[in-house]
């Protein structure tokens, strides 16, 4: 692999122009993966493999998670959000 200093670098410009290039095009997220992921390409194994292991919801039940736990520390009723659907 790479140097540790050198992929953290990569990672850190890689995510930069990601976020730059999504603010300035004014299109939805989906859109702009859905241009950038060719057919059978590297991007699409990825995003299937990130599918299949669940990672949309693992992120999002994480996110609960932190909003539920601060409620509690915040002295608020934390018996919101999906979880309490099920």
């Amino acid at each position: 692999g790479l140097p540790r200093s050198l992929a953290q670098k990569l990672v850190l410009q890689t995510m930069e122009g990601a976020i730059a290039y999504a603010k300035e095009s004014n299109e939805h997220p989906a859109v702009l993966r859905n241009d950038i992921t060719s057919p059978g390409g590297t991007t699409a194994a990825a995003t299937y493999k990130l599918e299949e292991g669940r990672f949309r919801n693992v992120v999002s039940d994480a996110v609960w998670a932190a909003y539920q736990r601060a409620r509690e520390l915040g002295g608020k009723d934390h018996k919101v959000g999906p979880s309490t659907l099920r």
